[in-house]
C-alpha cells in the first residue's frame, strides 16, 4: 500500500511514449505477470528440495560429542562404524532454508520500495526477472544447503520488487484508466498462478513428469518473463514527484542549466527532498484511524499469508499418508481461482464499508485463524487441503476490501 497523494502534482497520460498509448505497456506488463507466475513446481517445491533430485532430507544428528547436518546416504556409513546416533526431526528445508527467504524478504522491502520510484520502476521489474532466473537456476544446478539458501535470497529479492510491478503502471496510464489496468494486471497475475499451479498438477498425476522437469519448464517460463520485461518502456518520471535532477530542472527553467550533471550531492538533496515528501503523505494518511486500522491489517495479513503459503507443503508432507497422490497444486488453483471471483465479486457489493469494514475483517479473520488451527491440529491431508482452500479463498477478497 502507498501513501496517498497530498495537493501535489499528480502523473498525467503526457509522459506516455506517444507510440505507446496505454494499451502497449498494460499488455506487455500483463503477458511479464502471466509469465513470470507460471511456476509449475511451485506447489512441489519442499517435495522437490526433499525428494531424489536434490536429496536435502537430512537430519540433525548426535554422533559422541558432535552435533550436526549429515545426509541420509552418510547415515549407513556411520552405523557401520559403529557409531551411536542420536536423530533431530529438524530438517535444514525447514530450519535452514525456508527461513532466508523469509526474513531476507522482510529486510528487502523497506530499500527496494525506496529504490523503485528513483530508478523508475522498468529497472527494479527487470531486476525481478533476472533474481527469478537465478533463483531457480541455482534450485536446478545447485546442490546442498548453501545453493538452496542462494536460491532462497535471490527469491526474496524477487518477492520484494513486487511493489514495482504493480506501482509501474501508473506511471505510464492516464488516471481515467487506472481502474481497467489495474484489473488486467491483477488478472493476469492470477490466472498466471493459477494455470501454474493446475499445470503442475496435471503432469504430475497424469504425465508422471518428474519434479526435476517442472523446475525446468518453471524457468522457461521465466525466462519468456525476462525477456519481456526488457521491452517495457521507461516511465519519464515516478509516482512521487519530488527531486527532479538539476538537468532536467534548468530543463523546465528556461534552458540555462541543461548542460549540468546531476552530482552526488544533489542526488542526496534530491534522496532527502523525497523522504521529506514521503513524511509529509505518510502524516496526511494515516491521521485517520480507521486508515491505520486497515494497514495494519493489510501488512500483518500479508506477512502471514507469505508464511503459510511458504510452509504448508511442510506440514502437508508430514502428514501425508506413504506412497500417497499429492494434490497440492490441484487445490493452489482451485483455491486461486474462487479467491479471485471472490475479489471481484467484492468489488460488486454495494456496502458501506467505512462502517461494516472493521466488522467484516474480524469476523473473516476469526475464520482464517480457525483454518490455520484445523490445519495445525487434523492429522487429515484432506482436512488440511479443505481449510488451506478456505484461508486463501477468504484472504484474497479481504486485501480488494483493504485496497
Amino acid at each position: 500500500m502507498f501513501p496517498c497523494w497530498s495537493d501535489g502534482p499528480r502523473p498525467t497520460g503526457r509522459d506516455v511514449p506517444p507510440c505507446a498509448g496505454w494499451v502497449g505497456p498494460t499488455a506487455l506488463l500483463c503477458l511479464y505477470g502471466f509469465c513470470s507466475t507460471v511456476r509449475p513446481i511451485e506447489p512441489f517445491l519442499t517435495e522437490f528440495l526433499t525428494g531424489g533430485d536434490k536429496n536435502l532430507t537430512t537430519r540433525q544428528v548426535r554422533v559422541g560429542s558432535f552435533m550436526g547436518v549429515v545426509r541420509i546416504t552418510d547415515f549407513a556409513w556411520m552405523r557401520t562404524r559403529g557409531l551411536r546416533l542420536t536423530f533431530f526431526m529438524t530438517p535444514p528445508v525447514t530450519r535452514q532454508v525456508f527461513p532466508v527467504w523469509t526474513y531476507s524478504s522482510l529486510v528487502l522491502l523497506a530499500p527496494v520500495l525506496l529504490l523503485t520510484d528513483a530508478l523508475r520502476y522498468k529497472p527494479a521489474i527487470v531486476l525481478q526477472g533476472l533474481t527469478c532466473v537465478t533463483a531457480f537456476l541455482l534450485l536446478i544446478l545447485g546442490s546442498g544447503v548453501r545453493s538452496a539458501q542462494a536460491a532462497f535470497f535471490f527469491y526474496s529479492v524477487a518477492m520484494a520488487t513486487d511493489v514495482a510491478y504493480f506501482s509501474y503502471i501508473y506511471t505510464l496510464v492516464p488516471p481515467g484508466y487506472y481502474q481497467r489496468a489495474t484489473s488486467y494486471v491483477k488478472g493476469a497475475v492470477l490466472l498466471g498462478n493459477a494455470v501454474g499451479s493446475l499445470l503442475g498438477q496435471l503432469l504430475v498425476s497424469l504425465g508422471g513428469v518428474s519434479l526435476l522437469w517442472l523446475a525446468f519448464l518453471t524457468l522457461v517460463f521465466l525466462s519468456v518473463a525476462l525477456i519481456t520485461s526488457c521491452f517495457l518502456p521507461m516511465p519519464k518520471s515516478g509516482l512521487f514527484p519530488a527531486g527532479a535532477p538539476p538537468a532536467q530542472q534548468g530543463a523546465s527553467g528556461g534552458g540555462t542549466q541543461t548542460s549540468e550533471r546531476w552530482t552526488v550531492p544533489t542526488w542526496v538533496q534530491s534522496v532527502k527532498t523525497t523522504m521529506r515528501r514521503l513524511a509529509s503523505d505518510c502524516q496526511e494518511c494515516y491521521s485517520s484511524v480507521g486508515v491505520v486500522f486497515f494497514c495494519v491489517w493489510a501488512a500483518t495479513g500479508r506477512c502471514g499469508f507469505y508464511q503459510v503459503v511458504g510452509y504448508v507443503q511442510v506440514l502437508w508432507a508430514h502428514i501425508q499418508p506413504h506412497n500417497a497422490s499429492a494434490y497440492n497444486g490441484g487445490v493452489d488453483a482451485i483455491s486461486t481461482l474462487t479467491g479471485a471471483a471472490g475479489t471481484v465479486a467484492v468489488g460488486h457489493v454495494s456496502l458501506e464499508w467505512s462502517t461494516w469494514g472493521e466488522l467484516v475483517l474480524g469476523g473473516s479473520t476469526f475464520l482464517l485463524a480457525v483454518a490455520l488451527f484445523l490445519m495445525d491440529w487434523t492429522g487429515s491431508v484432506g482436512v488440511s487441503y479443505a481449510c488451506f482452500f478456505l484461508f486463501k479463498t477468504l484472504y484474497m477478497p479481504l486485501t480488494a476490501i483493504c485496497s
